[in-house]
């Protein structure tokens, strides 16, 4: 029911730059996390960046002064501006949200996934 529609990826030199972007819809209005995910061929999916609905920000070491993840909670769309590219970037990337639901006053966690989109970095 909740889908996430990225947009922003692409084909860019080293030391460029890209901006990826990411707009959810369903029938849930606030999400308590959404953010970026990354997969290269012959690796595990990994964590980029992450941004809770208060705005606290999530980093993998690798992206750290490089990536900038923000988020248009009214929009419910978050972005990942990519700076000074390198070539091991390169990756499929994925916007991700999470969302909670109350069932008997447990809370349990509810996530999905965009399609991803290809981001490539050349030297």
């Amino acid at each position: 029911q909740v889908q996430l529609v990225e947009s922003g990826g692409g084909l860019v030199q080293a030391g460029g730059s890209l901006r990826l972007s990411c707009a959810a819809s369903g029938s849930i209005f606030s999400f308590n996390v959404m953010g970026w995910y990354r997969q290269a061929p012959g690796k595990q999916r990994e964590m980029v960046a992450t941004i809770t609905s208060g705005s606290s920000t999530n980093y993998a070491d690798s992206v750290k002064g490089r990536f900038t993840v923000s988020r248009d909670n009214a929009k419910n769309t978050v972005f990942l501006q990519m700076n000074s590219l390198k070539p091991e970037d390169t990756a499929v990337y994925y916007c991700n949200a999470i969302w909670y639901n109350m069932v008997a006053g447990v809370r349990f966690q509810s996530s999905a996934w965009g399609q991803g989109t290809q981001v490539t970095v050349s030297s």
